[in-house]
């Protein structure tokens, strides 16, 4: 197990912490945080892990993460890298690389014309990770219902690699994607093909500021977070159950729901990982005892 990392072309950290990689600043240090150079590479890392038995998280923006003061004893991999991060364009069709962040997609969909992606404007993510976890904004409409809009109607193709280093071409059809979840959290996206649509330059830069203006008016930029913590349960807003309860601005240590939007867990300066858990714990009691709904995490809890 001597330097079993030597054979790789990417970056190795031994220790790095993983508060410099997720959006709460929260978590200890990782055993191993490496950034595979290509595909190759990254297959070759997956066979080294799997001789030596070793555990490992894959990361992207670090946005719907709370990893463990403890850190975590493993591998974690980052796919930020040169080859990840490429974007090619032919008609209406856009491949983009897994490390893609949703901020740099836009910027080029928005200089070619392309329409379509707008809503995910203000998602702090990438596009492997915004596939994973099915990405999107919900909105009430003016009948007061609620209109969905996920990375998934935009998905034509995922390229993936399995955990045994084959890379496979899945269409649309062939991945399962659910409310904030999708089957592709079984593998590693390496990129996808998005299907978007000729607007004019000036309507699509009225829907970015339209879709931004919304997040900047419902929800909390002020404090570090990890967005949104819970599910919405069907039919209801997970946000307004936990503002029933009274719990705007409820903290326990470093950690407070937010006073702008009930279903975000702040950051407010020296905040541990076991502050939010707790807090989370505390929210999902008190919903369930007023409403007998049980709220489900949205964010990923990495824990040894």
């Amino acid at each position: 197990m001597m330097k079993w990392w030597k054979p790789l072309k990417g970056r190795v950290k031994i220790k790095e912490k993983l508060n410099r990689h997720t959006t709460l600043e929260i978590g200890g240090p990782a055993g191993f945080f490496i950034y595979p150079e290509d595909a190759a590479d990254l297959k070759l890392l997956l066979n080294l892990l799997k001789r030596g038995k070793m555990p490992f998280l894959l990361i992207g923006a670090g946005s719907k993460i709370l990893a463990s003061d403890k850190g975590f004893r493993g591998v974690v991999i980052s796919l930020d890298s040169p080859y990840f991060k490429e974007i090619r364009c032919r008609g209406n069709y856009l491949e983009a690389g897994a490390a893609v962040e949703l901020a740099k997609l836009l910027s080029v969909t928005e200089k070619l014309s392309l329409s379509g992606a707008e809503f995910l404007a203000g998602i702090p993510a990438t596009i492997g990770g915004a596939l994973v976890m099915n990405a999107g904004i919900s909105r009430r409409t003016k009948d007061a219902k609620i209109k969905r809009l996920d990375i998934s109607q935009l998905v034509t193709e995922v390229t993936v690699m399995d955990y045994n280093g084959n890379i496979k071409r899945l269409k649309r059809k062939e991945i399962n994607f659910g409310y904030r979840s999708s089957s592709l959290s079984e593998c590693i996206v390496l990129s996808a093909r998005l299907k978007l649509r000729k607007k004019d330059k000036r309507q699509i830069a009225q829907y970015l500021k339209e879709y931004l203006d919304y997040r900047k008016s419902t929800q909390d930029p002020s404090w570090l977070s990890a967005g949104c913590v819970f599910k919405n349960p069907k039919g209801y807003s997970a946000g307004r159950l936990i503002d029933l309860c009274g719990l705007k601005g409820k903290k326990i240590g470093g950690a407070s729901v937010s006073m702008r939007h009930a279903n975000f867990i702040v950051n407010r300066g020296g905040a541990k990982s076991g502050d939010i858990l707790r807090l989370m714990a505390l929210i999902s009691e008190k919903v369930r005892l007023k409403f007998n709904i049980e709220l489900e995490p949205e964010i990923k809890i990495w824990q040894n």
